[in-house]
């Protein structure tokens, strides 16, 4: 079914409603109309990364570690797997007549806004850090949410618009203050990608104000950007009991009515909460029209016309067999498998079971079901911890010995017990290992959502970047000890690494990796499958020099705006192979003042070198010479290559014109006009250049296009000098910011070494 023929026929229904039925459709729990054949509706669902909250379903990776995957076609696959369970679940409940909460085809996903600062609680539920990243990902999934057959399979919802990021604890009341450059650089091009690509069928708004207006009634947002500019037809919802904060906490109105009048007039259609019960109230005092009711419901019943719901459509056959198949179950374990990072590795792995008798799996992380599966999650069938999957891998031939090491966060395991109770068992564990796993992190208790249900007593927000200090001393006391062990990161944010990065053998960052992420995890551990995923954030050292958390500018935040090196940049991640990129050339000349359409090719050459089949992730940065350009290369496009053993295989990227234009402070996206350097085939030199804030993988490209590069095994700065012949002048000259031409088999061979070793000369 069209738009045009959903409205229509949402015209008529609607025009057949009084205004004591209308105002009933516009809460999220909308009641039936039995005169009119309209039974009763649910609009609040969720499916971040699964159906949540409404039973048993297959529970994949959390949205971060989505992020990691770099993978749109994955994202898009994922999307028809959640909505297809979704549906089938919907189709039983129906059945039935069961119609509450969480059990509708309304999924109020994805998470699109920006994960700024490291601090923020909910950043795991989003892609990352950066704008680009998000918006390819949040179209896939969208794309794969909605379908594209007659009928949506299910309605996507993009969240929250927009500037929302934190701090959990003030959302209610905060003003988020941007200046328009910031708004459109940073904070609305994936918005504006999943409403114009994604044809996203509803935006949900953000608790806080931003520059003054809240976000669920925002005249500069919702009407000016969303619906004029952006061509929006969808509905809009508010984020739950965000129409409340109106008068309670941002004091833009006196009380409930006047609430409820400032959100309708805004095109607020659907409110997740309470004040919608006075829509009469403000109707009979006339603050609101019967018209500017039917506007909104119109809007409500053209979505549920085109999910087909007093319609016979495809789905409505989906057996509730497809719940947690087995096709999906593999796909949330190729997810979770894409997903982790491989940060540090000295040559531990991937590990030879043949060569252990005995591993140690220490640590709060290492044998817990929430640390698989992050928040908004639904109920699996079946979990496999890191413990559980060590131990189904390994069988009889490897004895495997746990501890839970300490509390998660609380200093004993045992209430009546000393502090550090389970730190000797941690050690009589490792001293009796040949190597220690060591699983370490958070889950949804330490960071979340502000009063959700699995973080009800905290904020959810981070004070820094430390582990709980009970973690600490596990890790520092495995340390000491002087077995090689491995460090498994299990967060969904940027933890403070510097320890393990010193002593730990291999670090590896593997978010929540879903019910089924324990088997990920040990395929990865044993080399069954190479490790391919790819930071969606930074990993810093520290926090000095960041803005307080309050503070929306982006000076010092994220890849494009950090000063100082960090520990791991965003983008960077090891693997098992030894894959390289060969060659790398425009394919025609950049020309300013086109149309955004317009695209240029990068046709790339990689090459595996190595003895096992890997995925790599190839990454483009651009940098326009312009003073409204931001201070670092910015990611502009990627894509994932499958390379076998000794497989050489031609990439063509595409880099969107768009990719070439900046942001004034006006908040417009300007080409550099005469001004712009062009980019021209024949002046494609390969060059080496490692600037200031020591990007891990990137290789400077004639006129600032940048192609990370694909050398990720991490190299020590001796076998660099020794086996490429990297004079220490050469390497003095790149520390402090030159650059020099290289042959193209010199650049191949030394790009990536040079570059670690200009980390660890900063370090």
């Amino acid at each position: 079914m069209n738009r045009q023929e959903a409205v229509r026929r949402a015209t008529e229904l609607v025009e057949q409603m009084s205004v004591e039925e209308l105002a009933s459709q516009l809460r999220f729990d909308a009641d039936e109309i039995p005169h009119l054949d309209i039974p009763e509706y649910n609009w609040w669902n969720e499916g971040l990364h699964g159906v949540a909250r409404a039973g048993t379903a297959t529970v994949f990776p959390q949205a971060i570690g989505l992020g990691a995957t770099f993978d749109e076609e994955l994202l898009e696959r994922i999307g028809v797997a959640v909505s297809t369970e979704a549906r089938a679940k919907y189709n039983e409940n129906e059945k039935h007549e069961d119609r509450d909460i969480y059990k509708g085809i309304t999924l109020w996903s994805p998470n699109v806004n920006l994960f700024r600062d490291p601090r923020w609680g909910r950043g795991h539920e989003t892609y990352g850090e950066d704008p680009t990243l998000i918006a390819i990902l949040g179209v896939a999934y969208i794309k794969g949410l909605q379908g594209e057959g007659e009928y949506l399979r299910t309605a996507a919802c993009a969240k929250h618009f927009a500037v929302h990021s934190g701090p959990e604890e003030k959302r209610h009341y905060f003003d988020a203050k941007v200046s328009m450059k910031e708004l459109w650089e940073t904070y609305l091009p994936q918005f504006e990608a999943c409403v114009r690509e994604g044809k996203v069928e509803a935006v949900m708004g953000a608790y806080n104000r931003t520059n003054g207006e809240p976000c669920c009634a925002h005249s500069y947002l919702m009407v000016e950007v969303l619906r004029k500019q952006w061509g929006f037809q969808g509905h809009y919802v508010s984020d739950c009991w965000a129409i409340r904060d109106f008068h309670e906490h941002h004091k833009v109105t006196d009380r409930p009515e006047e609430s409820v009048r400032l959100a309708l007039e805004m095109g607020c259609d659907v409110n997740c909460g309470c004040t919608y019960q006075k829509i009469l109230n403000a109707y009979e005092e006339g603050l609101i029209s019967k018209e500017l009711l039917q506007k909104s419901a119109i809007r409500l019943f053209t979505t549920r016309f085109l999910l087909g719901m007093f319609d016979e459509t495809e789905y409505d056959h989906i057996p509730y067999e497809v719940v947690e198949c087995r096709e999906h179950i593999e796909l949330s374990i190729e997810a979770a498998c894409k997903s982790v990072v491989l940060l540090k590795n000295d040559g531990i792995l991937p590990l030879n079971k043949k060569k252990l008798k005995t591993i140690g799996v220490i640590g709060p992380n290492a044998n817990s079901r929430e640390a698989l599966v992050g928040n908004y999650h639904g109920t699996a069938s079946r979990y496999v911890t890191v413990l559980e999957g060590i131990q189904d891998y390994v069988g009889d031939d490897v004895r495997v010995l746990y501890s839970e090491g300490c509390h998660l966060f609380l200093d004993q395991v045992e209430k009546l017990a000393r502090e550090d109770d389970r730190i000797s068992e941690a050690m009589t564990v490792a001293e009796h290992s040949d190597l220690v796993i060591l699983c370490l992190g958070l889950d949804e208790s330490l960071e979340g959502e502000e009063g959700d249900t699995g973080n009800a007593y905290a904020s959810g927000d981070k004070q820094g970047l430390m582990l709980p200090p009970s973690q600490q001393r596990l890790l520092e006391t495995v340390a000491e000890m002087g077995v090689p062990f491995i460090v498994c990161m299990m967060a969904g944010s940027a933890m403070d690494l510097n320890l393990a990065d010193d002593r730990a053998n291999a670090v590896l960052q593997t978010w929540y990796p879903g019910a089924r992420g324990g088997k990920a995890v040990a395929d990865i551990l044993f080399g069954e499958i190479s490790p391919s995923g790819k930071l969606p954030v930074t990993i810093y050292r520290n926090l000095q020099g960041m803005p307080d958390f309050d503070d929306y500018s982006m000076k010092n935040r994220t890849y494009r705006f950090v000063e100082k090196a960090p520990l791991y940049p965003f983008g960077y991640g090891l693997n098992y192979a030894d894959t390289l990129v060969m060659r790398a050339e425009l394919t025609e000349d950049v020309v300013y003042a086109q149309t955004e359409e317009q695209s240029v090719g990068v046709e790339v050459t990689v090459a595996n070198h190595g003895d096992v089949f890997t995925e790599d992730v190839l990454q483009v940065y651009v940098q326009v010479e312009d003073i409204n350009e931001v201070p670092n290369p910015k990611l502009v496009v990627f894509k994932r290559v499958e390379l076998a053993p000794g497989e050489e295989k031609m990439v063509t990227l595409e880099i969107p014109m768009r990719a070439f234009t900046v942001v004034d402070e006006e908040g417009k996206f300007v080409h550099t006009g005469n001004n712009a350097i062009q980019f021209h085939q024949h002046e494609l030199i390969p060059l080496v250049k490692i600037n200031r804030i020591g990007f891990h993988h990137t290789c400077f490209v004639h006129n600032r296009i940048f192609l990370p590069d694909f050398s990720l095994r991490r190299i020590r700065a001796y076998s660099i000098c020794h086996d490429h012949r990297v004079s220490r002048e050469q390497i003095n000259r790149i520390i402090h910011g030159q650059f020099f031409p290289l042959s193209h088999d010199f650049r191949l061979a030394t790009t990536q070494g040079i570059n670690h070793h200009v980390i660890n000369f900063i370090e």
